[in-house]
């Protein structure tokens, strides 16, 4: 077998003359299992394949009605190709889906939804990281790891201090202010649709230039879109407060990599905590250890010793893995159905 196209794994006591899901990139190692049990529960055939979706593995998905994705990019000829094979519904196992072309989607006549999972995970996550950049402790264990017990340069920020800002005030980034509200901060928010909830919970929201002006933290909680792609770059940087903090448990895309490495390497930026970066798709959730990797601007964040670099696992609970993959199973059956599918990509 091409190594790059695994084999098929048939789930289940035995083909049913029903509908067939292809699921790509099963990691046997957590989701194999729930698969098997979604099957049985929901009456499905499910065939798993722990290669990613490409031009040569499409075939596999001949028969199948529904597709489970990861993060793989999906771009037109991908979908044509699929489409060619009969796939109409492509559900991939994450909230964004900015990896899929959708306009050549709906022109194949492909439905694509999402499966998104409870906030929880991310936002747990995000504070972590918002905790670990202003204590500075990638550099503490760093000097821990070589038995330098110093403390110079290692003093760090309390939150009771600082202003922390959140872009995005969907489920997640309203989760991250509830999280923080018991630290005593003051916080702010943008987004362009505003909430009331985060209104009654004594948070301002403001514009994004006096976000940029006023947080001593950003952390950024929204889609990516054509409209918010690089919205921190230079200009956003350089309206920022000097030693400005920056997580991003988003998507990569939200921030130039350049002008955020720039702003580090002049100290106009103080730290930063990246669970995502730009150009990550093909290199996370491999690995890839004995490979030069086309992303110099990985390479570059992870040398900072004020920069914390995680490989897009945010999300990565057992209750989130449960959720994704009931959702991504349950999605293809309301589809079958013709039934109301509430993870359907409008």
């Amino acid at each position: 077998t091409n190594e790059s196209v695994a084999c098929p794994d048939k789930v289940g006591q035995k083909w049913r003359s029903i509908m067939k899901i292809t699921v790509y990139n099963c990691r046997d190692f957590d989701e194999r299992e729930l698969f098997l049990k979604y099957e049985k529960e929901l009456g499905v055939e499910i065939q798993l394949c722990t290669c990613a979706p490409t031009q040569e593995s499409a075939a596999l998905s001949q028969g199948s009605l529904c597709i489970s994705i990861i993060t793989t990019a999906m771009p037109a000829e991908l979908l044509e190709t699929f489409a060619s094979y009969g796939v109409k519904y492509i559900v991939t196992r994450s909230i964004g889906y900015d990896h899929i072309d959708i306009a050549a989607a709906k022109r194949l006549g492909i439905t694509i939804a999402n499966s998104p999972y409870g906030p929880n995970g991310v936002a747990d996550y995000a504070t972590m990281l918002i905790l670990m950049t202003i204590r500075k402790m990638k550099s503490i264990e760093m000097r821990g790891a070589v038995q330098d017990y110093t403390l110079k340069g290692l003093q760090g920020r309390e939150l009771k201090d600082l202003t922390v800002g959140v872009i995005g005030t969907g489920r997640i980034g309203r989760t991250v202010l509830s999280n923080l509200s018991g630290f005593g901060c003051k916080r702010i928010a943008y987004d362009i649709y505003e909430n009331d909830e985060v209104k009654k919970s004594g948070v301002h929201y403001v514009t994004l230039d006096e976000m940029w002006q006023q947080a001593d933290v950003i952390s950024l909680h929204a889609p990516l879109t054509e409209e918010n792609h690089h919205m921190i770059g230079e200009d956003a940087i350089s309206k920022m407060k000097d030693g400005v903090m920056i997580i991003n448990t988003a998507r990569g895309g939200l921030i130039d990599s350049e002008a955020l490495i720039r702003g580090i390497e002049s100290g106009k930026i103080g730290g930063a905590g990246l669970d995502v970066v730009e150009n990550e798709f093909g290199l996370y959730y491999n690995d890839r250890r004995e490979d030069i990797l086309d992303n110099r601007e990985l390479y570059l964040l992870r040398s900072f010793p004020n920069v914390t670099v995680s490989h897009h696992m945010a999300f990565y609970t057992d209750d989130c893995v449960r959720t994704v993959a009931r959702n991504a199973i349950m999605g293809c059956t309301y589809f079958a159905e013709g039934k109301e599918n509430p993870w359907e990509v409008k």
